[in-house]
């Protein structure tokens, strides 16, 4: 199953869980966007061409991340560009999420191997504004 999570004009996240699988190759970011995600499910005997990628200047203007669930089960709390708190989600192991609007943070259910891919370089603190999390409270699990 593969989710994008939209909240009013943000394209917050693209989720795609552990089970999902179809024949080809298919992406399920939009071709502008500074990240890509797509799935491959090909059969033995199958080849891609040896290649390279050009040397194109693009312009990232923010960084995006692509998560691996390794292991363990974990919450993520999807926030707007204002911090204001959304909902959240739980990913299990084999999840694979794209984050790439608005603010995001997380909480381990469970012990949790977490694989990162971003755009770099990276600038440190200067990369990101950390602000304060929900409360236990104040969760809202969208299922």
């Amino acid at each position: 199953m593969v989710e994008k999570i939209k909240y009013l004009n943000l394209n917050l996240a693209i989720i795609i869980r552990s089970n999902f699988s179809q024949e080809g190759i298919s992406f399920f970011s939009e071709q502008s966007d500074s990240q890509q995600l797509g799935y491959m499910n090909r059969k033995a005997g199958y080849s891609i061409l040896p290649h390279k990628h050009n040397l194109i200047t693009r312009n990232v203007h923010f960084t995006q991340e692509v998560l691996f669930i390794k292991s363990g089960k974990l919450r993520v709390d999807f926030y707007d560009n204002d911090k204001n708190y959304i909902f959240s989600k739980i990913l299990y192991k084999g999840d694979v999420i794209l984050l790439s609007d608005g603010g995001h943070g997380f909480f381990m259910i469970e012990d949790s191997e977490i694989i990162e891919v971003k755009q770099g370089p990276y600038f440190g603190e200067h990369d990101k504004i950390r602000f304060d999390a929900i409360g236990d409270d104040q969760i809202k699990l969208n299922i």
